[in-house]
């Protein structure tokens, strides 16, 4: 499991508790970060989901290592609860996700994430449906600009487009190398430092996983599975995941104003009865050592939420 580093792991310890004889659900199991320390954290049981088939062959080790103790599910986490049926398990005492792509995703060029690598222009975490290529390639020039301007927040977005569609009629773009020539031949250097490319390959990568749909689906899906007592336990990267996050913490609490035609469905009323109380009422950030020593930590916000004792 090396190369990957668990982001504010002592955090997310201390938000979830876990004790002897819970039962546990890690959403994102990725490179196992979590799910180990969680197994070691107490003599509990561990249900890991991915929808990455090489997280779960990479998992085989961790499962044996814990023998009893960790399940491996392949699949989304939005799905936890058809997935924890399956296995006989009706409520659980805790869950965590770590949302956005992984280190290992990352840092495999083959896998086209990444636009420091060049490789395919790939980006889908199950290794199945539509590419970052085929939107590149297929979408219309406005439908581009958009997914790019909101997913993004890029705000050249209909520059981008506009070259994407020029440079593809000359050949169709299929890694990302190519990507980022393009996006550099019309975008100015970032005064921050950070790559004219960043945004748009975040935009493309949320928008070929459908991310957001599914942090929604995940978070409704374990405010259900929660058994009175169990924590929510949620990190987020992306300004757009962790504002998903807050306001369907807040409005579980009953904090949040009366839902409108633009709150997402999984915020609406059935988690609200549930009856929750947040753990943080702001979120958590990672102190300066931690991101000192893994500067992919820099943008992490942790936000928990408790289901209450039923009446």
């Amino acid at each position: 499991m090396s190369g990957h580093v668990p982001v504010m792991l002592a955090e997310v310890l201390a938000a979830l508790a876990p004790r002897e004889g819970g039962i546990y659900v890690d959403g994102t199991f990725g490179g196992g970060g979590y799910a180990r320390a969680i197994l070691e954290a107490a003599p509990c049981t561990l249900h890991a989901i991915d929808r990455d088939p090489d997280a779960i062959a990479r998992g085989a080790a961790l499962r044996d290592a814990f023998a009893g103790r960790l399940h491996l599910h392949e699949g989304r986490f939005g799905d936890m609860g058809t997935l924890l049926a399956e296995a006989s398990v009706p409520a659980v005492d805790g869950v965590v996700l770590d949302l956005g792509v992984s280190s290992f995703q990352i840092d495999q060029a083959e896998r086209g994430f990444s636009f420091r690598f060049d490789g395919p222009l790939d980006m889908r975490m199950e290794k199945a449906g539509p590419s970052a290529a085929d939107l590149v390639n297929r979408l219309p020039e406005a439908e581009l600009a958009t997914v790019l301007w909101e997913l993004g927040e890029e705000r050249h977005s209909r520059r981008i487009a506009r070259a994407i569609v020029a440079a593809r009629r000359e050949a169709p773009i299929e890694t990302t190398g190519r990507l980022v020539q393009v996006i550099h031949s019309v975008m100015p250097r970032d005064p921050s430092g950070m790559d004219s490319a960043t945004r748009s390959f975040q935009a493309l990568r949320l928008k070929v996983n459908d991310e957001l749909g599914e942090v929604e689906r995940g978070l409704a899906a374990a405010a259900k599975l929660l058994a009175p007592g169990g924590r929510l336990v949620v990190v987020a990267f992306h300004s757009l995941e962790d504002r998903l996050v807050k306001r369907f913490m807040q409005a579980a609490a009953g904090r949040a104003p009366g839902a409108s035609r633009h709150t997402p469905a999984a915020m609406h009323a059935p988690v609200t009865r549930a009856g929750f109380r947040l753990v943080t009422n702001n979120a958590q950030r990672p102190g300066d050592a931690e991101t000192s020593a893994n500067p992919r930590a820099r943008s992490a916000r942790l936000r928990a939420l408790e289901k209450l004792e039923e009446a």
